[in-house]
């Protein structure tokens, strides 16, 4: 696969070539969505007034989280780097 990226080698958008995707660990985690509801107090502290806020939980979420390292090569310099990816997907 072949994408317009910035080379970290030498700064220029070139086509760069998806050389590997290898999986580096693979994971099914059990998780609590939540909603973050922030408020504000009328009340006043010492330091200035605070912020409450409240978390609603949902029910439990399966996710199934992958991380990836791909491998790529710069077409213009011949450069050669790796990063890492995170893919998450909710199972249930």
């Amino acid at each position: 696969m072949e994408f317009f990226r910035h080379c970290p080698g030498c700064g220029r958008r070139f086509h760069i070539k998806l050389e590997n995707k290898q999986l580096v660990t693979d994971r099914i985690e059990k998780r609590r969505t939540g909603q973050v509801v922030s408020r504000r107090d009328a009340g006043y502290f010492r330091l200035g007034m605070m912020h409450s806020v409240t978390l609603l939980e949902g029910p439990p979420v399966i996710v199934d989280e992958r991380e990836f390292q791909y491998s790529y090569k710069c077409s213009h310099c011949g450069h050669e780097w790796s990063e890492k990816h995170i893919e998450e997907k909710q199972v249930s």
